[in-house]
């Protein structure tokens, strides 16, 4: 049979086998013991290729993969001849570039590249975008790009590495845009098991501390993290790392994640709707918002709970305690528990300096002994669940810095730890079907790495 082809398509052959074969064989596999890992993810397909973490494996599987269309492309036939073609070359140019410091001026970095003041209006008095070159930053970077003339011809302000303020010389003046870069979203999963804290396993998976607390923040509804974290409860995650030029710059969103607490499993999936809002919500389509916060501030501990028999610490007698404390820092931020208005911001008391917020008819809110107040918070402001309306002080009868939170129904104080919370609204029927093709991918893959990612848990010190 092998007599039958030509010899040049027989050589081609062992070439294009020895090259595969030794990509096969060079190519680094996944190492199953590792608390993250980065894949390469196709929404709609469901299908995942894993990546691997080491820079020297990425180059080394990056080379590999692309010996083999090199190789291939170097047998092939040639069917035309390429005719060469005079281009005329780019006109070189001369850059001058500054770092921005306290104190400098449009003005004196013109003067530092050579162009007097004159200059500096024309630019600023451009087309399109050139006017944002008036508000320089320190921290910025400034260049300016000269031909072989002198002439000024371009101008790049980076804000930052991903966004640049370009100005060109055009025939009609100066014009300028901002170019924005995106960054490669790279697909990456961790879990953990929680052995003395939440921030400890998120460490140990490779979290940052931020995107520990994002993920406190998708639960924070269901799972209070002061009182119902336990050893032995364990999440997954599945979340964006962002690369520029092949270098780490930031983690993106979470997409998906999983958190199981006491035997209880919560799941969550990223949903960007038509309108291009985002939020966070079950596989089932229900809100992981509810309509208010369980706790006002991040991770404090409770250090009085909501008892109508209480004994006053300062005034020591019997006098109901009508809300729960939360220990925390002087200077720590409040959030408000929901959307809606102040009616009262100022003195208030016993309480000191007070924050009282109306939901809707019915409910109300109370912050008390701040230390001060967020900016803009005044009677008649309207504010959004989450938005910090003050700082945790010690203002009126208090023994030490802390919160005083209270919840009241139709005028009744209840419970803020026990007393149920209504959901945000869910999915609407109309989307569903959109919802769920636009989920479903990420839910699979999440329940893929569970069930045979194989790895260790990463447990907390």
């Amino acid at each position: 049979m092998l007599n039958k082809f030509p010899k040049t398509h027989l050589a081609a052959a062992v070439v294009i086998t020895a090259v595969v074969t030794t990509a096969m064989v060079l190519s680094p596999s996944s190492d199953v013991e590792a608390k993250r890992m980065s894949v390469a993810l196709d929404i709609e397909s469901g299908k995942a290729t894993p990546m691997q973490p080491a820079a020297t494996d990425n180059a080394a599987a990056s080379a590999n993969a692309q010996s083999v269309p090199a190789a291939l492309s170097a047998i092939a036939p040639t069917e035309a001849t390429a005719t060469a073609v005079d281009v005329p070359a780019e006109p070189q140019l001369t850059w001058s570039r500054f770092d921005i410091r306290s104190g400098d001026t449009l003005s004196s970095l013109f003067k530092k590249a050579g162009y007097n003041d004159g200059l500096m209006l024309s630019v600023i008095h451009g087309e399109g975008e050139a006017v944002a070159l008036q508000h320089l930053y320190a921290g910025e970077t400034i260049g300016f790009a000269s031909n072989d003339d002198g002439d000024l011809v371009q101008i790049q302000l980076e804000r930052s590495r991903l966004e640049t303020l370009q100005i060109d010389l055009t025939d009609d003046g100066f014009v300028g845009e901002k170019v924005v870069r995106e960054p490669e979203a790279r697909i990456t999963y961790a879990e953990a098991e929680i052995d003395s804290s939440l921030f400890g396993a998120g460490q140990s998976a490779g979290l940052t501390d931020k995107l520990t607390m994002e993920l406190a923040g998708i639960f924070g509804w269901d799972i209070d993290f002061v009182l119902d974290i336990r050893k032995g409860d364990r999440f997954s995650v599945v979340y964006e790392e962002l690369f520029l030029d092949g270098e780490k710059i930031d983690n993106g969103r979470i997409l998906a994640a999983s958190f199981n607490n006491q035997d209880r499993e919560f799941k969550a999936v990223l949903y960007t709707d038509e309108d291009g809002v985002s939020a966070y919500y079950t596989p089932e389509g229900r809100s992981m918002r509810k309509a208010f916060l369980r706790t006002p501030v991040d991770f404090a501990r409770i250090s009085s709970h909501f008892n109508l028999s209480r004994r006053h610490p300062v005034l020591h007698r019997i006098r109901a305690h009508k809300g729960t404390d939360y220990a925390a820092s002087p200077g720590t931020p409040i959030k408000a528990a929901g959307d809606g208005k102040v009616i009262h911001a100022g003195r208030k008391g016993g309480f000191g300096n007070a924050v009282v917020l109306q939901h809707g008819n019915n409910i109300t809110t109370l912050y008390a002994h701040m230390r001060g107040f967020a900016r803009g918070i005044r009677s008649g402001q309207r504010v959004t669940q989450g938005q910090v309306i003050g700082y945790v002080g010690s203002s009126g009868l208090a023994t030490g810095p802390h919160l005083h939170y209270e919840f009241r129904v139709n005028g009744a104080p209840r419970n803020p730890v026990t007393v149920p919370l209504p959901d945000a609204e869910p999915i609407p029927g109309d989307e569903r079907q959109r919802f769920s093709a636009a989920t479903q991918g990420l839910l699979a893959q999440l329940d893929t790495f569970q069930s045979t990612s194989g790895m260790t848990l990463a447990r907390g010190e």
